[in-house]
């Protein structure tokens, strides 16, 4: 077999060998027997949320298997061509069965990242906040951007998208907007994009000079009815306002609207939709997700200033650069990924920003940290 064939194969291989790690390959069978066994129970139901965790858990487990059964048969299956179409001197099975393995070698690398999701809230819904930083009408008209970005990376990944809240603008934009990813692993791979975004451009509003804008990202793990999280009534401050928006079909105005400022915190969160009590179950929800979220943080030592509400977008935060002029460039400061696909990234190509940043910090460990593990 070629050099490059055989390169091909070994980086499957290694993808592989991370992929049975993360499952524990060695008790996969018999942990897949126990769910079984406790799925047929017919108490199982008598206790809905733990027995749709038990049913997630299981799922997640035979996807897992599946996937590397799947990845093994067909690298097994090109490089039995390879072999054949070498004997028989056929270039074209050859180059066949070697695209194939390229391809095959893409996807056990995009199976390698996710398998890397292994945070405790990586596979839940999440809540993503962007707020306009510094900048007055420009970052307002940033933040707009990033959230059609946002809302386009999550629908080509087939998550549905709810907005929750949106504030206008006073001339452009939004000054804030709260969504809702519905998804497997949305939080996982969103919560790379929590920072502060900068973007260098000429302004669209008639200045023609070249202006620098900001806007935060916040993103939040959904909370599992399952997990408790006590907020003390004494606590929080519920007030019911006309929401505001830009208008659109996703915008209510409406007189139901609920806002929830938490005062230990100083955490803000908003809902906006038609039902006064829905706003009221929702924005309690995202309060708590933010208060799960903090807690996560004080316990890996990782304080992010962003889930605290503390300080603005601006110089010196930012861990993103999306630059329109004089040149075209988008670099992650934290990994040093870039492209020259402006317009890609801004319709929502982030796959290779995201799985840059999980793999050089997930869970504490690089890509390669990972590959290692014994």
């Amino acid at each position: 077999m070629r050099a490059e064939a055989q390169n091909l194969v070994t980086d499957i291989e290694k993808s592989l060998e991370l992929l049975r790690q993360r499952m524990n390959v060695e008790t996969a069978a018999y942990r897949l027997e126990e769910f079984n066994a406790r799925v047929e129970d017919p108490d199982l139901w008598n206790d809905p949320a733990a027995a749709q965790k038990l049913m997630r858990e299981r799922q997640m487990l035979v996807d897992a298997m599946d996937t590397v059964k799947a990845i093994e048969t067909d690298m097994n299956d090109n490089v039995e061509l390879i072999e054949l179409g070498e004997m028989e001197e056929d270039d074209e099975v050859i180059a066949e069965a070697e695209a194939a393995l390229a391809a095959l070698r893409d996807k056990a690398a995009k199976k390698e990242l996710e398998a890397l999701l292994n945070g405790e809230t990586d596979s839940n819904d999440a809540f993503l906040e962007i707020k306009s930083g510094a900048g007055g009408t420009e970052a307002c008209d940033w933040a707009s951007m990033l959230a059609r970005m946002y809302v386009r990376w999550a629908e080509s990944r087939g998550f549905s998208v709810e907005l929750q809240e949106e504030q206008a603008g006073t001339e452009a934009g939004i000054k804030s907007a709260t969504y809702q990813i519905k998804g497997h692993n949305a939080y996982g791979w969103l919560k790379s994009e929590s920072g502060t975004h900068r973007l260098v451009r000429i302004s669209p509003f008639g200045k023609g000079t070249r202006e620098t804008s900001f806007a935060a990202v916040g993103a939040y793990p959904v909370i599992d009815d399952n997990i408790e999280i006590e907020v003390n009534p004494a606590d929080i401050r519920i007030d019911t306002y006309r929401s505001s928006g830009a208008g659109g079909q996703h915008v209510n105005t409406t007189d139901s609207a609920v806002r929830i400022t938490h005062h230990p915190t100083g955490i803000v969160v908003t809902s906006s939709e038609k039902s006064q009590h829905q706003n009221r179950d929702i924005a309690m929800k995202a309060l708590k997700s933010r208060l799960y979220q903090m807690e996560l943080d004080l316990r890996s030592a990782e304080v992010n200033a962003l889930h605290e509400a503390k300080g603005d977008a601006g110089w010196g935060a930012q861990i993103r650069s999306y630059v329109m002029q004089p040149y075209q460039m988008v670099k992650d400061l934290r990994t040093n990924y870039e492209t020259a696909d402006t317009k890609g990234v801004l319709d929502g190509d982030l796959d290779e920003f995201m799985a840059a940043t999980l793999a050089m910090n997930v869970a504490g460990k690089s890509r390669a940290d990972a590959q290692n593990d014994e």
